[in-house]
C-alpha cells in the first residue's frame, strides 16, 4: 500500500472529507487530493500535520518499520 492509500484510508476511517483535511493542514484541497493519488509528494510540514490529524506514525506512512 502506498502513502496516498494509507492517508486516504485513515482519513475515511475518521469520517473526514478531503476538504476537511485540506483546511486542517492547511493547504489547497486540489493539492491534497494529489497527495492521496500519489501524484504529488507532501512537503515535510504537510506530512507532519497529516500524521498529527490522522494520528499516524510517520514511519508507517514511509514504510520505515514498527514502533520500538
Amino acid at each position: 500500500m502506498n502513502i496516498g492509500e494509507k492517508i486516504r484510508n485513515a482519513r475515511e476511517d475518521m469520517d473526514l472529507s478531503q476538504r476537511d483535511m485540506a483546511n486542517l493542514i492547511p493547504m489547497n484541497q486540489s493539492n491534497y487530493s494529489k497527495i492521496e493519488r500519489d501524484s504529488q509528494e507532501p512537503r515535510i510540514e504537510q506530512l507532519r500535520r497529516i500524521c498529527q490529524i490522522l494520528q499516524l506514525d510517520p514511519r508507517y506512512l514511509l514504510n520505515l518499520g514498527e514502533l520500538e
